[in-house]
């Protein structure tokens, strides 16, 4: 409900900004609009400051009318642009009787919340519990065991709180329950106590349930004379001296953690508190982070063992049965708690290979829909997250199973969508980025792949998490996902966000196009056939617009049309028209040459060939644009364009380099550039200075080399002068000089260098790299070399001090990897693909000194 009514504020801010010249209001209008933003931020403080009890008609009333006031208002804004697309500004007015009615909405809703609020009496819980009568079947642990028994018994005499972490259903408590009732904790520790607490515990409930399992049960008189702070002196000083082992099971607050923590004193003999928890804020806030013990999923042997033992215990699965009953258990994505549901559905069923293979057909949906705690469990971690993150959440279910998202994708959507708003402090970028991190700290999104500096690249989601996700997504008429899979999900309401996955039909999604009028958002992931251009006209209120798996062959001229997009991507092969300057509030503008993902061509080893992409001037009018990408080369008509600077560009590539461009000064225009390509492929007749654009982090220089040709226009490089904070270069077909690498090296903030397909010219002879001594890479922690013609590599461990990982592809003539590499102590991975035989053997040479000299035997060394 929350972010509704923030949406709703955003808008309203904005038309009422007195900075913007674009709409002008009368005072009528400004006092009715200014009224709605009252009560919009009057509901959105209360429910933040004292939430509103989990009713469903409350809620659903307030989320429909701050949906029926954006859509009044943007229709109407709509409607205005398109009437007069040249004019520059438009009068705001909208019928009264339609936001009148809205007010009423919200006033009657502000009524119920503040009665509800006068009534609302706090629900509690918190329990102690006897873990010994638990008959859980433990698989897949064992090695978990070892280690945390080791952690609590080994000699540091110095208090211990050891978490153990992971999402909703992964065996935290299990594994918490096994090391409490094991033999030799049972004798190592004097006194032992779990207590399990739960999102809405109390205190005093807590209290007495360690009072309860340390000292023995109080009588009512003597429950009733102690308050919780009598409770604490009694149990601390019970405590005092004893060596304790302390469980505290499945807690969400570090509040309940201050409240109860002076119960538990340091006697310095080596007593432990295990949390079990989903939030590794926890772990942060105890200050346990190098103790903290993740759980991880079950691998498919052990899914499958787990499986058979809940099904069938000591008996042998029938032969017929055991590779439907495989894919049954791998389906459970390794999670234990969906492993012992289905195999309760199993235990019971016939044990035939038809009623098995009707199981099999739909794993989740045997699991999320026969059993309602299931999906209790998952859906604890949503209930329990901030109302800021909960619409970052259910955007996760636009995305189908085993689907990769780009980190930097999912920020550009969020920040479309509009569910951040910048403090002055952050940039709406640095505040998605401690979004994500935070869903990521609470084991509801996980990191997949990583950049080249260790950084996260991709993240997805759990199949049976994506499910509970999916559901609440719909209850919430949050977003509609079209899927052949989901068929009992609600249809018959206005989608205001609308997911179409591969297997759905587009004629089936055309038949649903009235109910997608005021539609926001349309994604399309996975191959779709063509979308017919016209059906964009019906989604006139469409912020974002995803469609890069669908080719046109010309730019639609329909998404013209579409004058409230944030967000655009698809594929198209001519170049952008005239008139797309009409899309004034877009931020992301991404257009592929092909359908499929935008693959840069620094992103591939193999380069194909880049045409010219031209784009109008009038696109430099455009001040709301972030993120310009094109899989072509972008070709400005320079014309005009630089009288106005792009002050809220962050990503643009890749630009053809001509004189023209520098002298009009295109770099000045974008002072806050932060990831920038460039495409050269003559020698600009002046220095091109980049050291103002001190915001830029990623640079892509790219050139089309030919090896048997003039390389005059690949020698562009030392022409550059590069900003000091830059962390992550790659050159693609350039020639190579040795001022460049000296240039390069005097970067202090470098941690990533990529060099592919280039030629290397040094005065002493060609074909050879030689590091000057003094010349360090002092950030360096990823260096990557392909295609080179590169001989002779001289360097030693002073030139790369931190360097990590050393990648070399088809580098088929180099001779060696300098030996001094090996000393570098930082050294992680070394990987060579089709290289020499004597460069192969300096590598094993530089594995076999890391394990002599530096004791490092984690080095990993991949030849292919």
């Amino acid at each position: 409900m929350a972010y509704n009514l923030e949406s709703l504020i955003t808008i309203l801010q904005q038309i009422l900004n007195p900075e913007q010249t674009r709409w002008i209001l009368d005072d009528h209008n400004k006092l009715q609009l200014e009224s709605l933003l009252q009560k919009a931020v009057s509901l959105k403080q209360i429910h933040e400051k004292s939430p509103v009890p989990k009713i469903e008609c409350l809620e659903s009333q307030i989320r429909d009318a701050a949906h029926k006031a954006e859509d009044i208002i943007e229709s109407h804004m709509v409607d205005q642009v398109l009437l007069r697309p040249e004019d520059l500004s438009f009068t705001f007015s909208t019928p009264d009787d339609d936001l009148q009615q809205v007010m009423r909405e919200l006033d009657s809703a502000m009524e119920q919340v503040v009665k509800l609020m006068e009534k609302e009496e706090m629900s509690t819980a918190g329990s102690s519990s006897n873990p010994t009568t638990s008959k859980n079947i433990v698989v897949g642990l064992d090695e978990d065991l070892l280690q945390l028994k080791d952690r609590l018994t080994w000699r540091k005499n110095k208090l211990e709180i050891i978490p153990i972490i992971g999402m909703g259903g992964i065996g935290k408590t299990t594994l918490a329950r096994k090391l409490y009732n094991d033999p030799l904790m049972v004798s190592y520790f004097e006194t032992r106590a779990w207590i399990t607490i739960s999102q809405n515990y109390n205190v005093r409930a807590i209290l007495l349930g360690l009072f309860h399992c340390l000292i023995g049960k109080l009588s009512d008189k003597l429950i009733k004379m102690k308050d919780n702070h009598e409770l604490i002196i009694v149990l601390h000083k019970n405590l005092q001296g004893r060596r304790y082992m302390i469980v505290l099971d499945d807690i969400w607050s570090t509040k309940c953690w201050d409240d109860i923590k002076w119960c538990f004193p340091n006697n310095n003999n080596g007593s432990r508190i295990v949390l079990t928890t989903r939030e590794s804020d926890m772990v942060k806030y105890v200050g346990a982070q190098s103790l903290q013990h993740e759980v991880q999923f079950l691998n498919k042997f052990e899914s499958w063992n787990l499986l058979h033992q809940i099904v069938f215990g000591e008996e042998d699965c029938p032969h017929v049965l055991q590779r439907i009953g495989r894919k049954i258990a791998s389906d459970c994505g390794g999670l234990p708690l969906a492993i012992d549901v289905i195999g309760g559905l199993l235990s019971k069923a016939k044990r035939s290979r038809d009623v098995w293979e009707h199981i099999a057909n739909d794993v989740r949906a045997a699991i999320t829909e026969t059993n309602e705690q299931f999906s209790k469990i998952l859906s604890l971690s949503y209930n329990h997250l901030p109302n800021h993150l909960k619409p970052c959440f259910l955007y996760m279910a636009a995305f189908p199973k085993d689907h990769e998202i780009k980190g930097s994708k999912l920020i550009q959507l969020w920040i479309a969508e509009g569910f951040l708003k910048s403090n002055g402090e952050k940039s709406l970028e640095r505040e998605a980025e401690d979004y994500l991190k935070a869903l990521v700290e609470r084991n509801l999104v996980f990191a997949t792949r990583k950049k080249s500096n260790g950084k996260p690249l991709s993240y997805t989601m759990h199949d049976l998490l994506r499910d509970v996700c999916m559901r609440r997504a719909d209850e919430e008429k949050f977003l509609h996902v079209k899927n052949r899979r989901i068929q009992k999900l609600t249809l018959f309401y206005t989608m205001h966000r609308v997911s179409v996955h591969t297997s759905y039909r587009m004629r089936d999604v055309y038949a649903s196009a009235e109910l997608m009028s005021l539609a926001r958002s349309f994604l399309c992931t996975g191959l779709m056939s063509r979308v017919i251009p016209f059906f964009f006209a019906t989604l006139r209120l469409l912020r974002v617009l995803y469609v890069m798996e669908m080719n046109f062959p010309n730019f639609p001229r329909e998404i013209l049309q579409l004058v409230n997009l944030r967000y655009l991507a698809f594929s198209c092969s001519s170049g952008i028209p005239c008139g797309i300057s009409r899309l004034w509030n877009l931020q992301t503008l991404i257009v592929d040459a092909q359908s499929g993902d935008v693959c840069m061509p620094f992103e591939t080893s193999e380069m194909s060939e880049l045409e010219d992409f031209r784009v109008p001037s009038e696109i430099w009018e455009m001040s709301e644009l972030r993120h310009i990408k094109l899989s072509k080369v972008i070709f400005f008509e320079v014309g005009y364009m630089m009288k106005h600077v792009q002050k809220k560009l962050q990503t643009i590539c890749y630009v053809r380099l001509t004189p023209s461009l520098v002298w009009r000064g295109f770099f000045e225009s974008i002072p806050n550039i932060k990831k920038l390509g460039i495409y050269c492929d003559i020698i600009p007749f002046s220095e091109v200075d980049l050291t103002h654009l001190h915001k830029l982090e990623t640079l892509r220089c790219y050139s089309k080399l030919r090896m048997t040709l003039n390389k005059d226009g690949c020698r562009f490089l030392p022409t550059l002068r590069f900003p000091s904070g830059l962390k992550n270069i790659t050159i693609y077909g350039c020639v190579i000089f040795g001022r460049v690498m000296t240039a390069l090296c005097a970067l202090p903030n470098l941690e990533v260098l990529k060099i592919r397909r280039c030629v290397f010219e040094s005065e002493a002879r060609d074909e050879e790299w030689e590091a000057a001594e003094g010349d360090a890479f002092g950030s360096l922690q990823f260096l990557l070399l392909e295609s080179l013609n590169l001989v002779r590599w001289r360097a030693d461990e002073t030139n790369f001090p931190k360097l990590r990982q050393l990648v070399i592809r088809r580098c088929s003539v180099l001779e060696e990897i300098p030996c001094g590499i090996g000393e570098v102590p930082t050294l992680q991975l070394i990987e060579l693909y089709k290289c020499s035989h004597s460069a192969v053997a300096s590598a094993k040479q530089i594995q076999e000194l890391q394990q002599s000299d530096y004791h490092n035997y984690g080095l990993k060394l991949c030849i292919y």
